[in-house]
């Protein structure tokens, strides 16, 4: 089995974010990158496939900069095979479509039987790539996905739901699913691993040509930091009259009950 693990690169999760001068994105000159959790539970997931198997190919795709290599030699050293960088600046602007245009047409060019995602990426969290992506390769496809197992000819996956409930659907190959973070535990690239990744195959492409045009329909206007602010808020009445007003305020205004 062919697997193509959809990867991105994003902010490490304690970087403190700021906007950039112009104000359309977020300043990167002093932050460190690392892989999309989400993503890396999908990569995690194919090496785990492969190894059920006995055999097959995992195939780290991503599209980013040049900084991207960072995050596809780890993948590389936890136990991909080979791996495609689509190298392009700039993509923080794109929308979920043009995004995926892009990625449809590297993971064309190798006619994989699975496509692996995460759910959703720590930036954005849009949670719309995979299925954008399916929908342009015409794959079947399945979101938050728990358990994949081989069936024959296709998968059955294991879907979570809501309020603890599960799906299983079995779908044909080839196909493309979105992967529910910590459904397995991560492992971390040894010693033996970051060697070979040195000589690992690592493709690279544009967009030029992919024969891609990275027009966008979403424009992206402004990035800025939430503003603080403080409110003192005197419940009146006696104790059980403060208390009922307070959990109605919390319930129904901050909603955390």
């Amino acid at each position: 089995m062919k697997i193509i693990v959809a990867m991105k690169q994003v902010p490490a999760r304690d970087s403190q974010l700021r906007p950039a001068g112009g104000g359309r994105w977020i300043d990167e000159s002093d932050l460190t990158f690392e892989i999309n959790e989400p993503d890396a539970y999908a990569l995690e997931e194919a090496l785990q496939l492969k190894e059920r198997a006995g055999g097959g190919e995992v195939i780290a795709l991503c599209a980013g900069p040049a900084r991207a290599q960072s995050s596809i030699r780890e993948a590389l050293a936890k136990g991909a095979d080979r791996a495609i960088h689509v190298e392009e600046d700039g993509l923080a602007s794109l929308d979920t479509l043009a995004l995926a245009r892009l990625l449809a047409a590297a993971v064309r060019a190798e006619s994989p039987d699975l496509v692996l995602t995460g759910l959703q990426s720590d930036d954005m969290g849009y949670g719309q790539a995979g299925v954008v992506l399916a929908e342009l390769l015409g794959y079947a496809h399945s979101t938050i996905i728990m358990q994949v197992e081989r069936t024959g000819d296709g998968i059955r996956v294991k879907r979570e739901l809501e309020d603890g409930w599960f799906q299983f659907i079995e779908l044909p190959l080839p196909a493309v699913l979105t992967i529910q973070s910590g459904i397995n535990r991560l492992r971390y690239a040894t010693l033996m691993g970051i060697k070979k990744a040195k000589t690992k195959e690592l493709k690279r492409l544009t967009a030029a040509e992919l024969g891609v045009d990275l027009a966008s329909a979403v424009h992206l206007e402004a990035v800025y930091a939430p503003k603080k602010s403080k409110q003192t808020q005197i419940l009146e009445g006696n104790a059980k009259e403060a208390a009922a007003k307070l959990v109605e305020k919390l319930k129904f205004e901050v909603k955390v009950i």
